[in-house]
């Protein structure tokens, strides 16, 4: 058994309560937590991107929550996301039918993240979307945003959100199509080119 001296506090390993948070990385994510669509259906849609701070740098530690309907705009009702085995207590993850609507991903060392996910339909007078809650490293409170996927540009326009931004700050809310059914949406939480966050009352 190693000793550690523990007489110096240069000496002792820091631990989460001598430490500034946060620690996204530690019981938060849970496996296939990117894949919210069930595995085979025809309109699974991969939306992917990077997590950046306001000089640009990736952030490796980040936490990205989507919620979204279904292509009928119906919000899912369905239960586990995140079921657990009730003989063992063990994780079991997505039955791989029912589609939850919901997922939690970490970001990787290169600030990269990825969902697999159903192409939401709309509801009401908003264009389809996907809700978006960000957790990072110098935040006092998550942010939420929001994903549009690029469409029809009059339904896009007459969204009651998007309707109400500038150009330029409309577009950090649009992801663009890289190939058919993929998409990209990079969340800049500072600086130029930062992505427009909401506010809930």
């Amino acid at each position: 058994m190693t000793k550690i001296d523990t007489s110096r506090p240069e000496s002792v390993l820091p631990t989460p309560s001598h430490t500034v948070g946060p620690f996204y990385g530690h019981a938060l994510p849970f496996r296939g937590g990117e894949d919210i669509a069930p595995a085979g259906h025809p309109d699974t849609v991969t939306v992917h991107g990077y997590v950046t701070d306001g000089e640009g740098d990736p952030l490796p530690d980040a936490l990205i929550e989507l919620w979204g309907p279904d292509p009928e705009g119906t919000l899912p009702t369905a239960d586990g996301s995140m079921r657990r085995d009730p003989a063992s207590g063990g994780f079991l993850g997505r039955n791989g039918v029912e589609f939850t609507g919901w997922g939690r991903i970490q970001t990787d060392a290169n600030g990269h993240w990825y969902a697999r996910t159903l192409r939401p339909g709309a509801r009401g007078r908003n264009a389809p979307y996907l809700s978006v809650c960000v957790f990072a490293r110098g935040l006092l409170l998550h942010l939420y945003t929001r994903i549009y996927l690029p469409g029809d540009a009059a339904v896009l326009a007459a969204d009651p959100l998007l309707s109400r931004l500038e150009d330029g700050r409309r577009d950090t809310l649009i992801a663009a199509e890289e190939t058919p059914g993929t998409y990209r949406f990079d969340i800049r939480l500072q600086g130029e080119g930062e992505t427009v966050f909401l506010e809930f009352q």
